[in-house]
């Protein structure tokens, strides 16, 4: 058997698997850690690289602590990650600025003087949309793309940014400060949305730097996700608690990697994640990009194939927004509280757990209920900051249940939405795999399947599909699997929901509602951000 330790790093923490591959892709051992994530006022989104560094460190240690495995067994490591973060690195790999998350949307100045002013299609410019499209296959035309983050740090903080000596994304800062080398990965390249997708490892795009004006010299050495980067430093493997000379691989970013965990790795699948975010992929040969609702084929672990990849900002935030702030009775109402998956008689393994459990019964629509959950604006299929959540159609007879089971089926709402954008511009799977942590409740996955009309499939852990793909890039590196399109068959559907389709029949006045709701209030939107 051969041993593969991988990293999930999420948004606000990090997964740590431990992996026996032979015949199939098995978790033997896991532990996690978690870190904050830093909201400014003014729409920044920032993380702090020794919380991601210490948590890993942390995470590692406890691990290996109830394993019998030893470090030593380790054959390989790599990364599955958030993606469009900004880290400016110095020559020594140290984050000039604090790294930006996906998230941060402050580029606001930037992306009007970048893009988004002349004659525009879809918001951006015409004549630095259609090179981005025919060099890219695809556009920077949201806040939220590193080009424009990139350009927010060299505006703002120019003593900073005059100390940059690489642009890296998350994982790559992490693989950097595990091996001393300075990589990007075709994925995380593509990201960036300055690589032209027909070179390959040559990538970078003289254009495209031209055009928006990046200094070429900050851009990393490109590597296919299958790469190994290096062996572990003594000092990296010191902190870790791992073997000097441990192999690093290159990895993948959370869009890309988790399709492979999924099991999703040939042309016409389609999987759905829900976590922190949420997002609907499907795999093509082609790529294409729809402009108008902000979709794009873009490159992923594979080479010569796409992920049509279409995302939503919250997703399983709403859920833990809701365990926040309805859920718990935090104005202190109650004399004692006690948390319902406490105890050995507790059938719950978690809240989230819970309070799917108790909205089981709630009718299709939540009694009239309509959740729209853009908690932090929204990307797809429009592309707003300044968007909110709402609840629309709470009466004197609205409980918490009914509240509860809308913001579910809100998120599920826009996921549908989602994919139907995408079945504009290609076949979408008839048997979706549903992962990620919204995909633990049995009562979650019906809810999808009912709202989709579709079959829903789930995979064991399905929370740790990230590391499953990580572990799958490994294997490949090592020649222990023959090549991605083979991980299908290490990865069966645990379980299968049908959908109900009279209840898909009372979804849809409330989806067709849902749709309607964002155009409705647009402009009120504009009116309250402060």
């Amino acid at each position: 058997m051969t041993y593969i330790l991988a990293y999930d790093i999420g948004t606000t923490g990090v997964k740590t698997c431990l992996f026996g591959v032979e015949k199939t892709i098995k978790l033997l051992s896991s532990a996690s850690r978690g870190y904050p994530l830093y909201i400014m006022d003014d729409g920044g989104a920032e993380q702090d690289g020794d919380d991601w560094w210490r948590a890993m460190c942390e995470s590692t240690a406890e691990l290996f602590s109830k394993s019998d495995i030893r470090p030593q067994q380790v054959a390989g490591i790599s990364f599955c990650s958030q993606m469009q973060g900004l880290v400016l690195v110095d020559e020594n790999g140290v984050p000039v600025h604090r790294p930006m998350s996906y998230m941060d949307q402050r580029a606001k100045e930037e992306i009007k003087a970048g893009i988004a002013n002349g004659i525009q299609i879809a918001g951006a410019n015409i004549f630095k949309l259609i090179p981005s499209l025919m060099i890219t296959g695809a556009v920077s035309s949201s806040v939220k793309d590193p080009v424009w983050k990139y350009k927010w740090v060299e505006a703002h903080e120019p003593e900073n940014f005059a100390r940059a000596y690489k642009w890296l994304d998350v994982k790559d800062y992490l693989i950097c400060r595990c091996t001393g080398e300075f990589t990007m990965t075709e994925d995380s390249a593509f990201a960036t949305l300055i690589y032209d997708t027909r070179k390959g490892k040559e990538g970078w795009s003289k254009k495209m730097c031209s055009m928006f004006d990046i200094k070429t010299e900050l851009l990393p050495e490109i590597i296919k996700s299958t790469d190994m980067v290096g062996g572990l430093t003594e000092k990296a493997a010191a902190e870790l608690g791992l073997a000097a000379g441990t192999p690093v691989f290159g990895g993948g970013g959370d869009s890309s990697l988790i399709g492979v965990g999924a099991g999703c790795v040939n042309v016409g699948d389609t999987h759905i994640y829900s976590g922190t975010s949420g997002w609907v992929i499907t795999v093509t040969d082609k790529q294409m990009v729809d402009v108008t609702a902000m979709i794009a084929a873009i490159t992923g672990a594979q080479s010569g194939k796409y992920n049509y990849f279409a995302e939503m900002e919250t997703a399983g935030k709403c859920l833990e927004w809701v365990k926040d702030h309805l859920a718990l009775d935090e104005i202190g109402v109650y004399l004692e509280k006690k948390n319902v998956t406490e105890g050995f008689e507790s059938t719950y393994t978690s809240l989230y757990d819970y309070m799917t459990s108790v909205v089981k019964d709630v009718p299709p629509g939540a009694n009239g209920v309509i959740f729209t959950p853009w908690l932090h604006g929204n990307r797809c299929p429009f592309e707003d900051p300044d968007s909110t959540g709402m609840f629309f159609g709470i009466k004197l007879e609205t409980g918490k249940t009914d509240l509860i089971r809308a913001v579910l089926e809100g998120v599920f709402y826009h996921l549908r939405w989602m994919l139907e954008c995408q079945d504009k511009k290609l076949k979408t799977a008839d048997v979706i795999r549903f992962v990620g942590g919204g995909a633990l409740s049995d009562v979650s996955c019906q809810i999808l399947a009912d709202i989709l009309g579709r079959t829903v499939e789930t995979v064991d852990s399905p929370q740790n599909v990230g590391s499953v793909g990580a572990a799958a890039i490994v294997a490949v590196g090592l020649g222990v699997i023959p090549a991605l399109e083979c991980v299908q068959e290490f990865i069966p559907a645990a379980k299968i929901f049908k959908p109900d389709m009279e209840k898909h029949k009372q979804y849809t006045p409330y989806f067709e509602t849902f749709k309607k709701l964002y155009n409705a209030n647009k402009e009120l939107y504009k009116s309250i951000k402060g």
